[in-house]
């Protein structure tokens, strides 16, 4: 893999291209001094002070008598040491404020690559839902999985010079309440061929997902009518989204292999694929309660996982894949059910 084609992959680069098919979204390039905020673990976790006074958890419940535990009284002895000012950014703020409202005033937000699902559980509403700037800090500043932008976006890479892109973004992206997770789907491309398709929920079993057919021509009409010459890497993922009127929005671009999670194919047997004409496109679901994966949203990119031959991911793996077959060829399956 090659730095230029993780740089495709960053959602400044590749949505203006596709924003048609995809939901609509709003792009501020990042100050480095909010980039620096973000890597600074230093100190205490501070949130930006806001210039529209408004609260990082709108929705909490104040008490004041827990607040008076953080006060420092008189004759302490710490009125020496300073507590650090809080960091504050208006002008970023205040652009993303308008973006909020345009979007409905509900946004989905994420940096040049990665959002920060891994800190959902700090928001309010357990969801990456944010209604202002402080709450997109919040839940920045809590997350772990962003470290991969913003110091570990090339360690994949076979060319790799830079240590990290010159500039970051922030997308605000619309919110919709109502996607439903058992529509979205990765997809694999290799050559410049569509070779494997992947429910992206693999925690779940989805009896919907048995009209898979219908949605293989969905999605491979939408690759070759809006993806397949205009994205410019040969080899990548991409993610859709199909709605109820059966248009397809493409959600993102990941690189080959690295960090991008092969969900339920394995990297190895997609590099075995043979790129041709007659190749049917595999689409991979789950079908059975056996077959359901472990919720693999990490802190850390996949490559960073020890997935090799004897590690507890890899036994975890081969158990489920053998009770799978089990089960699959077992003529007493279901009938005590």
């Amino acid at each position: 893999m090659k730095e230029e084609e993780v740089n495709r992959c960053q959602i400044q680069e590749w949505y203006p291209k596709f924003k048609s098919v995809s939901i609509k979204t709003l792009i501020h390039q990042l100050p480095e001094s909010f980039v620096e905020y973000l890597l600074d673990d230093s100190g205490p976790f501070l949130l930006p002070t806001s210039v529209s006074n408004e609260d990082a958890l709108p929705n909490r419940i104040h008490n004041p008598h827990e607040e008076e535990d953080f006060q420092v009284s008189e004759g302490s002895g710490d009125e020496t040491e300073e507590p650090p000012l809080p960091p504050t950014f208006p002008e970023l703020e205040l652009q993303v404020k308008e973006s909020i409202e345009s979007l409905d005033r509900v946004v989905f937000s994420k940096l040049n690559w990665s959002a920060s699902k891994d800190s959902a559980w700090i928001s309010t509403t357990g969801t990456l839902k944010c209604t202002t700037f402080r709450e997109i800090a919040l839940l920045f500043k809590a997350s772990d999985s962003l470290v991969h932008d913003l110091l570990h976006a090339y360690d994949s890479c076979n060319d790799k010079s830079l240590s990290r892109p010159k500039n970051f973004f922030l997308a605000l992206r619309k919110w919709y309440l109502s996607l439903r997770p058992e529509m979205k789907f990765r997809c694999f491309v290799k050559g410049n061929k569509l070779v494997g398709i992947s429910q992206r929920e693999v925690t779940t079993l989805y009896p919907l997902l048995e009209k898979k057919n219908d949605l293989l021509l969905l999605i491979q009409e939408f690759f070759d009518n809006h993806v397949r010459d205009r994205f410019e890497s040969e080899n990548y993922t991409f993610d859709v989204y199909i709605i109820k009127d059966e248009r397809v929005k493409v959600m993102d671009f990941n690189p080959w292999g690295a960090f991008t999670l092969p969900l339920l194919f394995t990297w190895d047997e997609l590099e075995q694929v043979l790129v041709s004409e007659e190749e049917e496109v595999e689409f991979r679901i789950v079908e059975h309660q056996c077959a359901i994966r472990p919720d693999l949203k990490t802190a850390v990119p996949y490559d960073y996982l020890d997935c090799d031959p004897g590690s507890g991911w890899d036994q975890f793996m081969r158990n489920a894949d053998e009770e799978l077959q089990r089960q699959t060829k077992s003529p007493e399956v279901g009938a005590s059910a």
